[in-house]
């Protein structure tokens, strides 16, 4: 069975009060499958518009149409179309929302652009809201121009500069929403899913630091139908989608996927002073997690009251892990060895060995 059919059909859903006409930017990804099914489930119309790469054919016969263009150089597909709504997924630079409202500007009644928390510029604050500074790019750098090499490392300013594009192309229609790490089936980064497949693993698992260290991310389906609903509500403004709805500690989290994995396990917590000594990343070789202190603080306990407000629901942890986990044990296998090679986000396994043996070594020798 395809990854499509058991991870992105859904229980019954019940009608949304009008059906939308509905174009979404990108749509074969991470959240974009999450997105279409959820419209459609609802009763609304959807088309697509992408470089027709990811995925292909991913959603024939199923929606209304799929039209072929490259937001950074070729959006003529979307000349003479009107919408009622447009879901911008993919973008990060501001050209490409240009360039898209070429077309579209004056022919779509609200405009929904998926932004991030990384928008912030000081992730030392705890307790970050919609109005909090966000990130200024350098004043010798044009966004309309910038190599797209460079965006990771400007990505945040750059969509600062893309959110600030939809206000003007779409003033008074626009909506912007703000997800932190963004989880679930379908995710290819590794950026949680290493950890449900190294827990499945089993064996000794090398956990960060202390056990009440906060984390947050969001499922990619809360977030797919958060904002088909903001849509059908026609709610403008900006949101940041982040969960759980409840504080959560990465102790929780690791044990509650540990929960949904009948291997056996166990973590050892090993300080971050001495990860450090050992140059290991955070979120890079150890995902999901930041340290909680100094210019990351704030990063894990950013606010989402505003889209809690507004409607924003949560599955269970359990309910993401194991979804997450099943869908990471239909993946090839040469994925599956890859994630437990740290080969996108994680750590090699043998790595993580190796640190744990040093760790327990210097523990011993006090």
């Amino acid at each position: 069975m395809g990854e499509q059919d058991p991870f992105l059909l859904r229980g019954p859903v019940g009608k949304a009060p009008a059906s939308l006409n509905i174009l979404i930017l990108g749509g074969t990804g991470f959240t974009g499958p999450e997105q279409v099914e959820y419209a459609l489930a609802r009763g609304h119309r959807v088309t697509l518009f992408n470089r027709n790469k990811t995925r292909p054919g991913f959603f024939r016969g199923k929606v209304a149409e799929e039209l072929v263009g490259d937001l950074n150089n070729d959006t003529s597909a979307l000349k003479g179309r009107s919408f009622d709504v447009v879901l911008d997924n993919p973008t990060t630079f501001p050209a490409w929302v240009r360039n898209a409202a070429k077309y579209l500007s004056g022919n779509v009644k609200h405009y929904i652009f998926q932004s991030t928390t990384s928008v912030y510029s000081d992730q030392s604050i705890i307790g970050l809201d919609e109005n909090s500074p966000v990130a200024q790019l350098p004043a010798d750098v044009d966004p309309y121009t910038l190599d797209p090499q460079h965006a990771s490392r400007y990505y945040g300013a750059l969509k600062v500069k893309a959110e600030q594009e939809v206000a003007k192309q779409y003033a008074g229609i626009w909506t912007v929403v703000r997800p932190c790490l963004i989880v679930g089936p379908l995710d290819r980064t590794d950026r949680f899913t290493y950890w449900p497949a190294r827990i499945d693993a089993g064996g000794e698992i090398l956990a960060p630091d202390k056990p009440d260290d906060p984390c947050q991310f969001i499922d990619v389906r809360d977030l797919a139908e958060f904002s088909v609903r903001l849509a059908e509500a026609r709610a403008f403004g900006t949101y940041n989608v982040i969960g759980p709805e409840k504080p959560l500690t990465i102790a929780e989290m690791l044990y509650g996927v540990k929960a949904v994995s009948a291997t056996p396990g166990r973590f050892t917590w090993v300080p971050w002073e001495f990860l450090q000594e050992q140059k290991l990343r955070p979120w890079r070789d150890i995902p999901v997690w930041q340290p909680p202190y100094g210019r990351t603080a704030g990063y894990q306990r950013r606010s989402a009251a505003k889209a809690i407000a507004a409607g924003l629901t949560f599955r269970s942890l359990a309910d993401t892990a194991k979804t997450t986990l099943d869908w990471h044990r239909t993946r090839p296998q040469a994925e599956q060895e890859a994630t437990l090679r740290g080969a996108v986000n994680g750590l090699d396994m043998k790595r993580e060995a190796e640190v744990l043996a040093a760790w327990h070594a210097k523990a011993k020798n006090g």
